[in-house]
């Protein structure tokens, strides 16, 4: 019998994806919402326009025994700049309220570390879950007023997790493969694996997690019952320094360790798309456009931060949830998953 029906908005992106594996082995039934649904798995997949206010209550008025909201889903990924908050705040609205009246009981909502505002610059660390905005705009802040004023019939939790990391082929704005590429070039290249940000950014206390293992600590804040109505900061459970990890990653890619050359990646590595089919063909590799591989821009944005970046997790460990991630193994793994997948060499 199946604990629930949970209804995940964005559904295939990378904590999507977790969040439905995690569900699906947990007995649940699952109904993803995305752009594109994929083919196959044992979920009901289904394309809505969620700024479409009539789409989604053509679509999700049917969900009426749907019993959670994971919603994981964003109008588009900013780096560093201002996100819109009038398109986040109509497509949470729109699938809340085309679900709302039936069986649901809990919304979660997927937000992260801008809300203590570390895409501005340094701001006070660890990050609690209490400490003060940052001045507005910010959407995190206008969507967990709306489910705060509008809960009563149903709970709701946040999580806000770090940068999310995962073996995901496909999406270029990923961690693990903007270093794995950027790697694969300079070794073929002849030249040493140089952390590409300054001295102080590879010096600063970082943190992240892997989307496993946040996929798992939001399922369990929406089904405890002490966890109702609050937020929470989830990560991997520990902390590092680039600077630490940095010999490893060249080790593991066969590379002398370079100097810190503090690059803009997004320049240095937009003519690499020749030296990226080389690199595919000699070894044998999965053909995958260069694009979908590394999102460079993406990787300068990780690497930019001379401050240290981490929350507190001792809430999360106070109401129970006690699992831990070796961050240093984590990209070990993943990069592991990479090779077995025949996608990095």
């Amino acid at each position: 019998m199946a604990r629930g029906k949970a209804v995940v908005v964005g559904a295939t992106g990378t904590i999507g994806t977790r969040l439905v594996d995690h569900l699906l082995a947990a007995d649940w039934q699952v109904v993803g919402l995305c752009r594109t649904p994929p083919e196959g798995g044992g979920a009901a997949y289904m394309s809505v326009d969620l700024l479409d206010e009539s789409d989604c209550r053509a679509k999700l008025g049917g969900l009426r025994d749907a019993s959670h909201l994971f919603y994981a889903a964003r109008a588009k990924h900013g780096e560093g700049g201002e996100e819109s908050v009038s398109d986040n705040m109509a497509m949470l609205r729109n699938v809340v309220e085309a679900l709302e009246g039936g069986a649901l009981s809990h919304v979660h909502l997927v937000h992260g570390g801008k809300y203590y505002g570390l895409h501005l610059g340094p701001y006070k660390t660890p990050a609690k879950e209490d400490d003060p905005r940052h001045m507005p705009p910010d959407f995190y802040y206008d969507q967990q007023d709306y489910v705060a004023a509008r809960a009563g019939p149903w709970t709701w939790t946040i999580s806000r997790p770090p940068l999310v990391y995962d073996f995901a082929p496909g999406r270029a704005r990923n961690l693990i493969s903007v270093i794995a590429v950027y790697a694969a070039i300079s070794r073929e290249l002849g030249v040493p694996l140089s952390f590409p940000g300054s001295r102080a950014a590879h010096g600063v206390i970082a943190e992240c997690v892997a989307a496993a293992h946040l996929a798992k600590a939001i399922v369990w804040m929406a089904t405890t019952e002490g966890c109702a109505n609050q937020a929470f900061n989830i990560t991997n459970g520990d902390c590092f320094r680039w600077e630490n990890l940095w010999p490893g990653f060249a080790s593991y890619f066969g590379l002398p360790l370079g100097p810190v050359r503090k690059i803009s990646l997004a320049h240095f590595m937009a003519d690499k798309a020749t030296v990226w089919d080389r690199i595919v063909e000699r070894h044998g590799l999965k053909p995958t456009p260069y694009q979908d591989m590394a999102l460079w821009s993406y990787g300068d944005f990780v690497f930019s931060p001379e401050y240290d970046v981490l929350t507190d997790t001792t809430k999360a460990r106070l109401h129970g949830f006690h699992d831990v991630v070796d961050s240093q193994a984590m990209f070990i793994e993943m990069f592991d998953r990479y090779r077995a997948a025949r996608l990095i060499p």
